[in-house]
């Protein structure tokens, strides 16, 4: 019993997401992007929240990578994921974040760097509002982060966020949690991430 009390304390952040409260404290606005300020989220279920405000040069950046995505949606799709990787390596000297450890990692809840999927698709979403904000997507727009698995499915609880292809309507799934700092995100259809059943989530 008490084997499975620390589990689920541990995967609190993501345990959380069985409800429709999961993201309470992205909507009450807390983590949400200001401006070019984004506030990353680390320690498990937004523990941890540290300002990072994006420069000039930074939006430049932004704005090459996802340029790379210009002539269809599947390369904007490919572009995001790079763009993923890249704010995940431009916030981590802040952060601490270099050593975060993908996918479930039950020992470093609580700990500043590391981060859940709460976290993780938190920080998806500030990047993506903020790229949405000065016009960076020409082919998708943000839409909420979503949800699945509640243990009683067999599946953990698991968070991302995701886009909706503009012309088609699919929303796709930004997954960064099951990568290590840096890496690009899996980006896969929502339905397809809907009824997966990774080992690692």
């Amino acid at each position: 019993m008490a084997t499975v009390v620390a589990l689920l304390g541990t995967l609190a952040g993501c345990a959380a997401q069985a409800d429709n409260d999961a993201f309470s404290w992205y909507n009450d606005n807390r983590s949400a992007p200001k401006g070019n300020r984004v506030y990353v989220c680390h320690g498990f279920g937004c523990a941890y929240r540290t300002p990072v405000d994006f420069s000039r040069r930074d939006l430049n950046r932004l704005k090459a990578i996802l340029a790379q995505g210009r002539r269809s949606p599947q390369a904007e799709r490919k572009a995001v994921a790079k763009a993923v990787a890249w704010q995940e390596k431009r916030v981590a000297p802040l952060v601490g974040s270099a050593d975060d450890i993908g996918g479930l990692d039950m020992q470093n809840a609580g700990k500043r760097g590391q981060m859940d999927c709460l976290d993780e698709s938190t920080n998806t979403n500030s990047l993506l509002l903020v790229a949405e904000k000065h016009g960076y997507l020409k082919h998708h727009k943000v839409s909420s982060p979503v949800a699945r698995g509640f243990f009683l499915d067999g599946r953990y609880p698991h968070a991302t966020a995701t886009i909706r292809e503009v012309e088609s309507k699919k929303v796709f799934a930004i997954d960064s949690w099951p990568e290590s700092n840096g890496k690009p995100p899996v980006v896969q259809p929502l339905t397809e991430w809907m009824a997966s059943k990774p080992v690692s989530s």
